[in-house]
């Protein structure tokens, strides 16, 4: 009967309006609440086959979505470790349960903005109990390659307050010139000493003592000197000796002519280095190519280490925390190190608005999603990390306001549907008396 069916069809009005007030209603609700996205209902009309002459009302269904693809504006705050996504990508994060549990399970959460905090154990955690996630890196600071369609390889990121680090020294540039005068018949100039300090791989500090000596010709100038390395470390063992001679050319006046090796390892023309063994491991030296005026020269008459430069750090402590734009997570300690501890990948899938929405603004991936991939931050379609920032609510309260106006008139008239459809049946029930 088609009466009937507009009153079925005035139900479903009111039924649709009611899920239509409950988006808006949270809408508005969580108009401050950081990262939260918009949900938005939608009406489809359903259509009944109708017989000729008549017409039967279907009615309307509502369907919601939450729109995760639209990304609000991003407000500045003043912890490092509040971070938002400048993009459409996400970053991995698991529940505070799961991380006590320790069992080696960790879903994986996905969610656009955070604000992280070490916990009392070291976990980088939100206070709505999300702890972020990302890959560990090695001792060096290098991350290893891993999987990026799969969870495998991404741990809790825990950060140490205590935690000290120190850099071995594995590189050293000598640029010294050497007196000319030295090398002349008669000379008493003697050695030229110069100590370097290293650092070894316990961030202990050691000294390289370079000793150069000239060689003193009978008659006229030789422009040769005998180069000594010694390890304090190796309890003054010689750890390198090298012979060098200078051109005294009028083109190439003062630069290395001649490198012979005499003990350690042997110098590269190609690269004006060598290899000495210290107690810690091999330290490359520089000391540059032949004819370069960039490394050790003899001009002059005076004893000059014109740049002693090298690596390596001693032990220091932990001072700072921050993620920088290509998400890696870099601890600052107070000697001046820089070291990488662990990189937050950013999570692309096909269909953004097929994701699970959970609480605390997380989303989980599903099949509607489609399957994930995670990409470095700054690469690829996901965007770049933003730090000391937060994303806003994309709710625009002026439009739910006006949507919310609306859906009031649209459910006060699916009322007087109903109602004039109940005056109709009484009258009909009125035929009869």
């Amino acid at each position: 009967m088609t009466i009937s069916s507009s009153l079925n069809a005035g139900v479903a009005g009111l039924a649709a309006n009611a899920t239509r007030l409950a988006t808006i209603s949270d809408n508005i609700s969580n108009s401050s609440t950081f990262g939260y996205k918009r949900a938005e209902t939608d009406f489809h009309s359903l259509v009944i086959a109708n017989s000729k002459g008549r017409y039967s009302a279907g009615g309307v269904r509502a369907t919601t979505q939450r729109m995760i693809d639209q990304r609000g504006s991003l407000v500045a705050t003043d912890n490092p470790t509040d971070i938002a996504v400048r993009g459409r990508g996400m970053f991995p994060v698991t529940t505070e349960a799961a991380v006590n549990i320790a069992n080696g399970e960790k879903p994986m959460l996905l969610q656009t903005t955070g604000s992280f905090r070490p916990d009392d154990k070291g976990y980088l955690r939100s206070s709505s109990g999300l702890v972020l996630m990302g890959w560990p890196a090695n001792p060096d600071g290098t991350i290893p390659p891993y999987p990026r369609d799969s969870t495998v390889g991404l741990k809790p990121v825990r950060i140490n307050a205590n935690q000290f680090a120190g850099e071995p020294t594995t590189e050293m540039k000598l640029a010294v010139n050497l007196p000319a005068t030295s090398t002349e018949a008669g000379s008493t100039a003697g050695d030229e000493p110069l100590s370097i300090e290293y650092f070894d791989n316990l961030g202990k500090s050691a000294n390289l003592t370079v000793t150069f000596s000239p060689t003193v010709p009978a008659t006229g100038s030789s422009n040769a000197w005998r180069m000594t390395i010694t390890d304090s470390a190796s309890g003054g063992a010689i750890v390198g000796e090298y012979d060098l001679t200078f051109d005294d050319s009028r083109g190439g006046g003062g630069t290395l002519l001649n490198v012979t090796d005499v003990s350690g390892g042997p110098y590269n023309a190609a690269t004006g280095t060598f290899d000495v063994a210290v107690a810690g491991g091999p330290i490359n030296v520089t000391i540059g190519t032949y004819g370069s005026p960039q490394g050790m020269t003899q001009l002059s008459d005076s004893f000059a280490p014109v740049n002693i430069s090298k690596n390596g750090t001693q032990i220091g402590i932990l001072t700072a925390i921050e993620i920088d734009q290509n998400g890696f997570c870099r601890a600052s300690f107070d000697t001046g190190i820089n070291r990488i501890l662990y990189q937050i990948p950013l999570i692309d899938v096909p269909n953004i608005n097929g994701l699970e929405a959970l609480d605390q603004q997380s989303y989980r991936v599903t099949p509607a999603s489609g399957s994930f991939f995670m990409w470095d931050a700054g690469d690829g379609p996901t965007g770049d990390v933003i730090s000391f920032a937060r994303e806003e609510s994309t709710t625009d309260v002026a439009g739910e306001l006006t949507a919310l106006i609306q859906t009031q008139r649209a459910y006060s008239s699916n009322a007087k549907v109903i109602q004039t459809v109940d005056e109709m049946l009484q009258e009909t029930t009125n035929i009869k008396r």
